[in-house]
């Protein structure tokens, strides 16, 4: 099925910018109810690929009205150019105290002026109101905020006519005033990268340091005003007022950059200022967190990063590099790797191209004596081990992956079965990040919590402003400090969140605790099931109100992450997808889903929803973590 987004034509008057507009192509595949291979149409591409508009500011038309020439200020705020033309609106006062960059409020519809009174010729001052609904912020850090028409704005304009009788704007609001279409038309998202922020509590047992390891930090710039030197700005500026808690930087507070150049070696320089750049480790970790940004979102065009102050002190950084990890570093071997429950008896398999391979150990085999089949099982990232839930929610295994096992050991955890206990009213939906630890979420009514697992020992992790909500589901990252969280409020409602994982104490007694709590995807008012995808974003199984079940791709700041979901339709059960950081799109696993009515199980293939076996059923199926 094909699906064409329709886009708000932007305003054009004799004082506005010439706007040229390109329609966003969508699509979505839809799962066959029954049967095997359909073929789909599908669009997985960001706004960068869909959008391809430019705009060409038109500066003030002379003896124009205040409302026009809002009109016109309003339209040269989309411009592909530094807001020289914009200021041109402006009396000369307040073209030199009006910040652009002081953040984005992004509206609904098209800004409409809206005046009490009629500007006449005897008029030397006048006043508009720009009044909307606000859908999303922009803050000065470039970090979005979804706030979905909620908002209800009245932004202020002062005009005064001048010498020679030309109207100005004297006062107005910082910041950008945009509708959705132009925002989109005029910014894209980016990823800047920080550090794990130090655990102090960590064991230090995995083969990749965790605080080496680049955390994604999404933000949004202007899409064709010299890209690369914004992206550099953004991450030398620090993270993201979300994010800090939990991620460090290299960049000391005073570092500034003026320009990135790419050279045909593809080789990006950059002229840090105010910095010594002394330091050989400093620096690399300084030039590893501008190479991944600057790779991430320049298509192709950099493979390396030459890091120099005005003195020509410093160093250079390749994906190559050690000892900091990329993106991604914690995901772990087995990744991309595929495993199934077979639906007949609950035995592990690993899945080998349309057909599987029961797993080594006892997950491998069916339960004996019996007994009901194992519930939800969770690989961990290095594939050497799997959490399994018992069939009955009460008991919560850790086992080897490995011959020489033939039984289940003791169990990690293990809660008491209540008087009237219902199936969901149990463990469940145990996760790994990519430092070993062990995530669960125990629903009992009496004792609702969150846990992590380390070694042998179950902790209890608190979650910061739940308001009245309670833990469902959760997904942690392999990075280990970010977290989904599907959370369920008194009226039933399951809604998507992410947090922040705080860790501190001591190896002998660490802490740990969710905090900064932000819907993800707020106009979903039903998650069936989330995982994450590569380092930067959710696939997410759920519908908006009134809507069919749909995937959707969720940025870590909320925003959605394509132009189009996926839709998946009301057949779905649960849908997967790998953190996998591919070099290449080919490398990419494929979108998993398993329908609800048989457990047939189908992967997204060059946009087909393919079967992947006709004759196999599965309980669930999984990639690592």
């Amino acid at each position: 099925m094909r699906r064409t987004s329709s886009t708000t034509e932007p305003r054009t008057a004799a004082v506005a910018g010439t706007v040229l507009v390109a329609v966003l192509a969508g699509g979505c595949a839809a799962m066959p109810d029954s049967g095997g291979i359909g073929k789909v149409e599908l669009s997985q591409g960001t706004a960068d690929k869909n959008l391809q508009v430019r705009v060409f500011p038109v500066g003030p038309v002379k003896g124009a009205k205040p409302e026009g020439l809002l009109n016109g200020f309003l339209d040269a705020l989309t411009a592909d150019e530094s807001y020289d033309t914009a200021r041109k609106y402006l009396t000369d006062e307040a073209a030199v105290h009006w910040n652009p960059d002081a953040g984005i409020q992004v509206l609904e519809a098209n800004p409409t002026p809206r005046s009490n009174q009629t500007v006449t010729d005897t008029d030397t001052s006048f006043s508009i109101q720009v009044p909307g609904k606000v859908v999303a912020k922009v803050d000065d850090k470039h970090s979005y905020t979804f706030s979905g028409g909620q908002l209800d704005v009245d932004l202020p304009f002062t005009f005064v006519r001048e010498k020679g009788g030309e109207w100005r704007i004297a006062k107005l609001p910082d910041g950008l005033i945009i509708n959705q279409t132009n925002f989109r038309n005029s910014f894209r998202q980016v990823d800047r990268f920080f550090y794990a922020a130090q655990d102090p509590s960590a064991a230090g047992t995995t083969a990749v340091s965790a605080q080496d390891v680049l955390i994604a930090d999404p933000v949004y710039l202007r899409r064709r005003i010299d890209t690369l030197t914004s992206a550099a700005k953004a991450v030398v500026s620090g993270p993201s007022d979300w994010l800090s808690p939990v991620v460090r930087t290299a960049f000391p507070t005073g570092a500034t950059v003026d320009r990135v150049t790419v050279d045909e070696g593809r080789v990006a320089h950059v002229v840090l200022n105010g910095v010594e750049l002394g330091n050989p480790t400093t620096c690399r970790q300084m030039a590893t967190q501008l190479f991944y940004t600057l790779a991430d979102q320049g298509k192709g065009q950099v493979e390396r990063l030459d890091l120099k102050n005005p003195r020509g002190t410093g160093c250079q950084a390749t994906s190559l590099d050690g000892p900091v990890s990329g993106p991604g570093a914690l995901a772990g071997d087995a990744a991309a790797r595929q495993y199934f429950q077979r639906a007949e008896d609950g035995v592990l398999m690993e899945a080998r191209d349309t057909d599987g391979t029961a797993v080594r150990g006892p997950l491998g085999k069916p339960q004996p004596n019996k007994q009901p089949a194992l519930g939800a099982i969770a690989v961990a990232r290095d594939g050497e081990r799997a959490a399994a839930i018992s069939g009955n929610g009460h008991q919560l295994y850790s086992v080897a992956l490995a011959d020489g096992a033939s039984t289940m050991p003791e169990p990690l955890l293990s809660t008491p079965p209540r008087p009237g206990d219902r199936s969901e009213d149990a463990l469940a939906s145990p996760s790994w990040d990519g430092r070993g630890n062990l995530w669960v979420v125990d629903r009992d009514p009496q004792n609702r919590r969150v846990l992590m697992v380390r070694g042998s020992k179950a902790y209890t992790v608190p979650v910061d402003g739940l308001d009245g909500q309670v833990v469902q589901d959760l997904k942690v990252s392999s990075d280990g400090v970010r977290i989904a969280l599907v959370l369920r409020n008194p009226a039933g409602v399951r809604s998507l969140w992410l947090g922040l994982v705080v860790h501190g104490g001591t190896k002998e007694a660490p802490t740990v605790r969710i905090t900064g709590l932000r819907g993800a995807a707020p106009l979903l008012t039903e998650v069936a099931s989330v995982s994450w995808a590569e380092t930067d974003q959710l696939l997410v199984l759920g519908k908006e109100n009134g809507r069919i079940q749909q995937l959707h791709y969720i940025s870590t700041d909320g925003s959605p992450s394509s132009e189009a979901s996926l839709q998946g339709g009301e057949s779905m059960a649960t849908a997967e997808a790998s953190e996998f950081r591919a070099d290449s799109p080919a490398q990419v696993p494929p979108v998993l889903a398993r329908r609800a009515s048989d457990g047939q199980i189908f992967r997204l293939v060059n946009s087909q929803w393919r079967e992947v076996n006709p004759n196999l059923r599965a309980a669930s199926f999984i990639y690592p973590g």
